[in-house]
């Protein structure tokens, strides 16, 4: 029985280019580079590994990393100060029964599409 998503691999260019944009930018926290085309970071409980191309993978495929944030528009207002240009600004994706969807696209800088996505509860 798979239990969780453990780890998520992108495919780069640039290996300094990308992981200052995830370490210094989005200032996910860094575990390790057990080589200088391989880095490991953390998004919570997951992994994110960065690797240069090797094989058939090539960097910016159609691979979108969804990040959980509270407070989307605070989220959002931050990392644009930080450089991000953002495809959109928040807006709401769906209103579920007890909470609204919201979400906001970027680019890294191959392409990779991520969002910031925020849970809303619905206030009457």
């Amino acid at each position: 029985m798979i239990e969780n998503l453990g780890q998520v691999a992108l495919t780069v260019r640039d290996m300094t280019r990308s992981l200052a944009f995830y370490r210094e930018t989005l200032e996910l926290p860094f575990l390790f580079s057990p080589a200088p085309t391989l880095a490991l970071l953390t998004i919570g409980d997951v992994r994110l590994m960065l690797s240069e191309p090797e094989g058939d993978f090539t960097p910016g495929g159609s691979t979108v990393l969804y990040l959980r944030v509270r407070d989307i528009d605070a989220e959002h207002a931050a990392l644009r100060a930080r450089g991000v240009d953002f495809i959109d600004t928040p807006h709401l994706i769906a209103r579920l029964s007890n909470h609204e969807l919201w979400m906001s696209f970027f680019r890294d800088p191959d392409g990779h599409t991520l969002a910031l996505m925020s849970e809303r509860p619905i206030t009457t």
